[in-house]
């Protein structure tokens, strides 16, 4: 899978939780949440589009920072 990542303004847990809600219920991805930096790194084969949608229902500001690569 590519690892993507985006930023998402989260401001608190419940933040990161709205993104955890989403990103669950779309499947198929395996994810970290840095909730400090902002920023959410996605595992999965879904394309970037889709993600950021998803990301976007929490109703935060995201976009996409790019592609991470697999160290």
């Amino acid at each position: 899978f590519q690892k993507h990542e985006f930023f998402v303004d989260m401001t608190c847990e419940g933040c990161s939780n709205a993104v955890t809600r989403v990103l669950h219920r779309l499947g198929g991805v395996q994810f970290d949440i840095d909730l400090p930096n902002k920023k959410v790194c996605i595992d999965s084969e879904h394309n970037v589009n889709t993600l950021l949608e998803t990301l976007k229902k929490t109703g935060k500001n995201a976009s996409y920072l790019g592609e991470k690569s697999a160290q």
